[in-house]
């Protein structure tokens, strides 16, 4: 079933992850020309914009997760209008642990049409620069909060033989990493990356799980993607 010819289109677009240099030049078009933004941050959008040189003629919605199922109704009337929606998420790709799926997924249900324009990834810079096999991975998000969950969370990962990238957040990574190498053992390496692209904060710290896990307990800042060498 093709889609209606009057309709308009969701636009996902990846933004730089710390460099604004690495902006694409279809970003900065589309976010001069689309009808509607939906940032996951609006200030963040503006700081974004102005480093640019770009003002949106269109009008800016936020789309975080606490909003981001009731703003789907109205995004999706908009695009069957003919308005194109152009989605941006903080840093990276949307839907990749991100808002954005459940947009996509009504677009599908819609048949409206979904493009991207692609760009930075967190996920695919941290494999790159972790030097673990990256022929097949596999990329499994945050991991739960809680101590227990977490350490069943990473159970799952002991016979896993693919590179595993995931997310974790400064309060949380000493303990993660602590207890992941509890479950995994304490030869298993992995490689923690810090504010990628950030050229003041960028960091990778290469190590075993106890190493890291060690170096982290100090104290740490930043935004951080943790590559797990397979089993």
């Amino acid at each position: 079933m093709g889609s209606p010819v009057d309709s308009g289109r969701l636009v996902l677009a990846a933004t730089p992850l710390g460099d604004f240099r690495d902006a694409s030049p279809r970003l900065v078009e589309m976010l001069a020309t689309a009808d509607v933004v939906a940032a996951e941050d609006t200030r963040h959008l503006r700081t974004l914009t102005g480093v640019l040189g770009v003002t949106p003629t269109g009008r800016v919605v936020s789309f975080y997760d606490a909003v981001e199922a009731a703003r789907v109704p109205g995004l999706v009337a908009a695009m069957r209008s003919g308005a194109t929606v152009l989605l941006v998420t903080d840093a990276g790709m949307p839907s990749v642990s991100d808002p954005g799926y459940r947009l996509v997924a009504a677009c599908v249900a819609e048949d409206l049409p979904v493009t991207c324009l692609p760009g930075p990834s967190a996920v695919l810079t941290a494999l790159a620069v972790a030097g673990f096999p990256g022929r097949r991975f596999c990329f499994d998000g945050f991991p739960p909060r809680k101590a227990g969950p977490r350490r069943r969370w990473f159970a799952a990962l002991a016979g896993e033989t693919r590179t595993c990238v995931f997310f974790e957040s400064p309060h949380r990574l000493a303990e993660s990493l602590a207890d992941a190498a509890e479950v995994l053992g304490p030869d298993r390496k992995a490689v923690v990356c810090k504010d990628l692209t950030k050229k003041r904060y960028e960091d990778v710290r290469r190590g075993t799980l106890p190493e890291l896990a060690a170096w982290a307990a100090e104290g740490v800042r930043g935004e951080f993607t943790v590559v797990l060498a397979g089993a």
